[in-house]
């Protein structure tokens, strides 16, 4: 039985996270800022009340876990804010940075006493954050915070590796959740969360670094 921590845990591929680990056999600890109702039902331990851009939030996390060592740690917490071309928003821009890319980022490095040697961080991205992948233009600022995550899930998986934690930069897929304003054409959050979870089962440090689609493809930066 491994623990793993998620954030992000209260509803669409967090929640699913929780359920699918918890139908396993692992332990998990499931962060969100507020919890719902199919977040209690799972009866996991819960630590609500945890804004991932708040250093006081992190600390008052880090002082419930204490020393606790985690064997994954699950970023999934994201926002995702129309931003075209056309209708620009420097505020939009700058909170999807700071919840998107400088809030995982921060978050791990607040945590790394929290983590220990063979331990895993899997950060939830989105092939949008992709440069080679962008045919479409617009989304702004998701696709910016996107990009950056993956640099700064790069540069862990380096920094990260002397000590033995090995990071994966992850893309679901197009899921039908609330974010995606549940498209007809994405794939369910069950189906996602099995191919993420193999992914992170899968993930060593000869591996680390990679930015993976769900399915198992290696995907372009």
């Amino acid at each position: 039985m491994a623990i793993y921590l998620i954030t992000g845990s209260n509803r669409g591929i967090g929640l699913e996270f929780c359920r699918q680990l918890k139908e396993r056999g692992d332990e998990v600890i499931a962060i969100c800022r507020s919890s719902s109702k199919e977040l209690e039902d799972l009866d996991l331990q819960v630590a609500s009340g945890i804004d991932i851009t708040s250093m006081n939030s992190i600390l008052n996390l880090k002082n419930k876990l204490n020393s606790l060592k985690v064997d994954v740690m699950i970023h999934n917490a994201g926002i995702a804010e129309n931003n075209q071309l056309t209708n620009l928003s420097a505020a939009s821009l700058k909170r999807q940075f700071e919840v998107n890319a400088l809030g995982p980022l921060l978050f791990v490095q607040s945590m790394l006493e929290n983590l220990r040697h063979g331990s895993k961080v899997g950060l939830i991205t989105s092939r949008m954050g992709s440069i080679e992948d962008n045919t479409s233009g617009g989304s702004y600022g998701y696709r910016m915070s996107k990009a950056a995550l993956c640099m700064a899930g790069k540069s862990l998986s380096i920094d990260l590796k002397p000590s033995g934690i090995s990071v994966a930069l992850l893309h679901p897929g197009l899921v039908s959740t609330r974010m995606t304003g549940f498209t007809k054409n994405g794939i369910s959050t069950k189906q996602s969360v099995i191919g993420l979870l193999q992914r992170i089962d899968s993930l060593s440090l000869k591996t680390s670094g990679n930015f993976w689609h769900a399915n198992g493809e290696i995907l372009p930066w």
